[in-house]
């Protein structure tokens, strides 16, 4: 039961965008078509769920042990980007149009607040592995959800026309503010 609290916890009421603002560059940036949104939402999700799972390793079998507990920011960091260029090599010989579509998005996962995020707040909440795996994969699910729920939004907005003050990004804003309110609707749910 408490796995399913952590996971439903990480997707709806802690949602790494919309609650705790954090992923907000590939959010905005590549959330023009739900096609690229969810293929940005795939491959954070496999990054953070495997961070989760490295950056717990690493912590409690290597840096603590060692007294260096307080390096983790920095070896969390190095476990992400070795991850973030395994996806893109992967992603660049599975599907090159993806790839080309993600542009330097996909790279910038590597600096992606959010899968930092999740791994600091694994280590801050003292889950067990299969705890931070799950939570790892519960905000990767909220990343996924958000994004492709905003492209949506912003694919419907990009055909009607609108005052040319609010076209483009305010009305990106706008919309993402929005969002974000309604998922403050999950904030009273006790799981």
């Amino acid at each position: 039961m408490k796995l399913i609290a952590i996971l439903f916890t990480a997707i709806f009421i802690n949602n790494y965008v919309m609650s705790q603002f954090l992923g907000i560059c590939p959010f905005m940036g590549v959330s023009k078509k739900v096609e690229t949104a969810a293929g940005m939402g795939i491959a954070v999700t496999f990054v953070m769920a495997l961070a989760s799972a490295a950056a717990w390793l690493a912590y409690n079998y290597i840096l603590v042990p060692l007294g260096l507990d307080y390096l983790y920011n920095i070896a969390f960091i190095l476990i992400i980007a070795s991850l973030v260029q395994f996806v893109e090599m992967f992603i660049k010989k599975s599907s090159p149009s993806l790839y080309q579509a993600l542009g330097v998005f996909l790279p910038l996962i590597t600096t992606n607040c959010a899968v930092l995020g999740v791994a600091v707040s694994n280590m801050q909440a003292g889950y067990s592995f299969i705890e931070s795996v799950v939570n790892g994969v519960g905000g990767a699910l909220g990343f996924l959800l958000a994004i492709v729920l905003f492209a949506g939004i912003r694919e419907r907005i990009a055909r009607n026309k609108l005052l040319p003050t609010i076209e483009g990004f305010p009305i990106a804003l706008i919309s993402a503010g929005l969002m974000s309110i309604a998922f403050l609707g999950f904030s009273g749910l006790s799981l």
